[in-house]
């Protein structure tokens, strides 16, 4: 019996290493695929890759949490309203004839030769995307131009614009890796505390999970991205913004400090010192020791047209558990 079970737990461990190894080559394929696609539309357009990178980051993690969006059907998340793609006064909207929707100046284009442009095909997206941008120049001032043209918000630009800036730094589109905020080996503690109620200038609930730990643990970034605030807020204290490829922007509060050499606009990784625990806020700039000393962390999500709170504890622990298993593998 026992041998029987041996035998079982061997091969049920056996077929979740392949699913693991199959989910990571599909991964890793896609990545590829992807790539491919941008390198296509640089050769091109010379315009760099990255700035179609982060296009299609960009509209891929707005889809994620859209429920007016249709998800991808292929690896791009890059998506073309019909009117637009097919052309204004276009009668079919779904038009999928690359003469007829220049006509009607449509941006849809046949990008892989097939004679057909279709929205929902990966190479005349890109390529329509391509074009697109091409038609304002390939330097970086015009392309923010035909950003702003195409999406008519200036966050939505500034948030395509740093994801470009990061591509660009590391030179891949593999930039999801994430840490816990403090060092494993600091002592702190935390449990879920979103939603608990706040007073402390008016009543609200609390946006955020907050760990405990003493004066000066070090702070560090939990992902790839861009500081996109540092200052003192009467309610955080001194604190930091830092916004990543996702759309998601993470919040550091009631710091001790600043790390010497931060700046606004700085790209960080995951692991980079951005400054200390410590107790300020809750007052004018310098206000301190009103509460325990711990870090606020917070996470939001943009979703094209506004920002929003979400629980970060399911991802704190699981960036908690992730880091140290990557540690014992040492």
């Amino acid at each position: 019996m026992h041998r029987w079970l041996a035998a079982i737990s061997a091969a049920a461990m056996l077929w979740i290493a392949a699913g693991a190894a199959s989910a990571a080559e599909q991964e890793e394929a896609m990545y590829e695929k992807r790539m491919e696609l941008y390198k296509k539309a640089e050769a091109v357009s010379l315009i760099p890759w990255y700035y179609f990178a982060a296009i299609d980051q960009y509209e891929r993690n707005v889809r994620q949490v859209r429920r007016d969006l249709p998800k991808p059907a292929g690896v791009l998340g890059i998506y073309m309203k019909p009117e637009i793609w097919a052309g204004p006064l276009n009668k079919n909207p779904h038009d999928t004839d690359p003469f007829t929707i220049s006509q009607f100046g449509g941006l849809g284009v046949d990008g892989d030769g097939d004679g057909y442009a279709r929205a929902d095909d990966d190479d005349d997206v890109i390529m329509a995307m391509a074009r697109y941008l091409q038609t304002y120049g390939i330097d970086h001032r015009h392309i923010k131009i035909a950003l702003w043209n195409y999406y008519q918000r200036a966050k939505t630009v500034d948030l395509i614009l740093g994801k470009a800036r990061i591509y660009k730094k590391y030179q891949t589109l593999k930039l999801d890796n994430h840490v816990f905020p403090l060092p494993l080996g600091a002592n702190y503690s935390y449990r879920d505390t979103w939603g608990d109620a706040r007073g402390w200038g008016g009543r609200r609930i609390h946006e955020g999970t907050d760990i405990f730990a003493g004066y000066g643990v070090p702070v560090r970034s939990t992902c790839y991205g861009i500081v996109e605030l540092k200052g003192w807020n009467k309610y955080g204290g001194w604190r930091i913004g830092i916004r990543d490829i996702n759309n998601t922007y993470h919040y550091f509060a009631h710091l001790n400090g600043f790390a010497a050499d931060l700046r606004e606009g700085q790209i960080v990784e995951p692991g980079t010192i951005i400054g200390s625990v410590g107790s300020s806020g809750y007052g004018p700039p310098g206000t301190a020791g009103k509460f325990p000393p711990h870090l606020h962390y917070g996470m939001y999500k943009d979703n094209g047209y506004t920002e929003w709170a979400f629980d970060p504890y399911p991802h704190l622990k699981a960036w908690e558990r992730a880091e140290r298993q990557q540690q014992r593998r040492r």
